[in-house]
């Protein structure tokens, strides 16, 4: 493959080349999707459902948790079973857990049963996608890596990452769309699980068996609302990875470390609690709320991919400098969210704070890249890879107990701490 024209300079051109690349991005792209559309309508099904905004969030947060867990394992795995099995396998963990997640908030909405005990089923299926579901991204990162050439083969994986920052956007653009009737907002999961279903039938008919390649596949931080690709599992399915496992107190990564987790914790607290500002603030109804709240995910997924895709590669800017203007930015932008009262006010100032996170998160990621030297890539990859799924386990958790206190309130402390990290960035990372 890497001898022919299969991966374009676009993700347009990426999709329209012939298998396997373009059928790997749509799977990427599908899981993520499905992924997003769900979690854009889930506060407002739990505010239908009447279970605490705290169970919404632990949803996430499991998941999450358990994505963090299995994805390395999967990433391991695929190298020793065959890496279109494991694409199989997530694609149908994916399928599975998204119709069982419809299944049982729909059982909810139509009383038989419970709200909690029901959305207690739905955090159990939330589980199924995360063990499962991260045995695709490693595993087709490892196809599309073992293809390629080492000339090609970041440019090829960075468009095979931007599938997630991609699906970010069509999930909450299409759920409104699907929200059916009898079912009513449990319907994008269902429709996902069909679409997922399809993509899965294809992939198995035309995705052959890659065995042999010796890249490895790297394992991918938790796909979520707002999220884009860091570049950590680039690095890692492109780095050769002979050294010791790194250290996360190592001297020259843990400030750069520090800085992940801080913009990644106010990244993942505000993501997970703008559905329930939407619903609050413009004083919807659950039914209205899905609409909305995927339009404003919509503009925050973009501007972060505008971030990626348009302004970074012309600017040039240093790590640092990355760091330290999307700090500035996201801050700025958290704390207009948690004060706006329209929905234009909600879109343009969450599609802020989302640039300076699509400035801060590869900045972030490029700077530890840089604090050490070739044969430690893929250990420092993996560290990266490792705070950008652990922000999914703690933030959202956090930004809803937070907002339950005031609304704004997560926002603000967003916004402080991204401000409070500008000294260590301003002296310490001076490089």
């Amino acid at each position: 493959m890497s001898g022919d024209r299969s991966f374009g300079t676009t993700p347009g051109e990426a999709v329209g080349a012939p298998p396997p690349f373009a059928l790997l991005f749509l799977v990427m792209l599908t899981i993520a999707a499905g992924n997003t559309a769900l979690q854009s309508v889930l506060p407002a099904l739990g505010r239908s459902l009447k279970v605490p905004d705290n169970a919404v969030a632990a949803a996430f947060s499991v998941s999450a948790l358990v994505w963090v867990i299995s994805a390395p394992y999967w990433a391991r795995r695929s190298d020793r079973h065959g890496r279109r099995r494991m694409v199989l396998l997530g694609l149908f963990g994916f399928c599975s857990s998204v119709f069982l997640c419809g299944a049982f908030l729909a059982a909810g909405i139509l009383g038989w049963l419970a709200p909690l005990p029901a959305f207690g089923c739905f955090i159990v299926a939330r589980m199924l996608y995360g063990t499962f579901g991260a045995a695709a991204p490693p595993a087709a990162q490892a196809i599309v890596a073992a293809g390629t050439s080492r000339a090609e083969r970041t440019r090829a994986l960075t468009l095979l990452a931007s599938a997630f920052g991609l699906g970010t956007i069509l999930g909450p653009a299409l759920a409104p769309f699907f929200v059916l009737p009898i079912v009513g907002l449990s319907g994008p999961a269902f429709v996902f699980s069909i679409f997922g279903m399809g993509m899965l039938i294809v992939t198995a008919r035309l995705l052959p068996d890659d065995t042999n390649g010796h890249a490895h596949g790297a394992a991918t931080s938790y796909p979520s609302i707002g999220g884009e690709p860091t570049g950590a599992s680039v690095r890692a399915a492109t780095a050769d990875d002979r050294g010791k496992p790194m250290r996360l107190t190592d001297s020259r990564i843990w400030p750069w470390m520090l800085v992940g987790l801080v913009g990644g914790h106010a990244q993942a607290m505000t993501g997970q609690t703008i559905g329930f500002l939407i619903i609050d603030q413009l004083h919807l109804s659950a039914a209205q709320a899905a609409a909305e709240t995927g339009m404003v995910l919509m503009v925050g997924a973009g501007s972060a991919l505008l971030a990626q895709w348009g302004l970074i590669p012309n600017l040039n800017l240093a790590p640092r400098q990355l760091a330290i203007c999307g700090a500035v930015v996201a801050a700025i932008g958290c704390v207009l969210t948690g004060f706006s009262h329209s929905l234009h006010m909600l879109a343009v100032s969450y599609g802020l704070a989302s640039l300076g996170f699509g400035f801060l998160r590869p900045g972030f990621t490029a700077g530890a890249s840089l604090a050490v030297g070739h044969d430690e890539q893929g250990a420092v990859a993996g560290r990266t890879t490792s705070v950008n799924g652990a922000v999914f386990v703690l933030g959202p958790s956090i930004g809803v107990g937070l907002y339950q206190f005031w609304g704004p309130l997560p926002y603000i402390v967003a916004g402080a701490a991204l401000i409070l990290m500008l000294p260590w960035l301003w002296t310490r990372l001076r490089a």
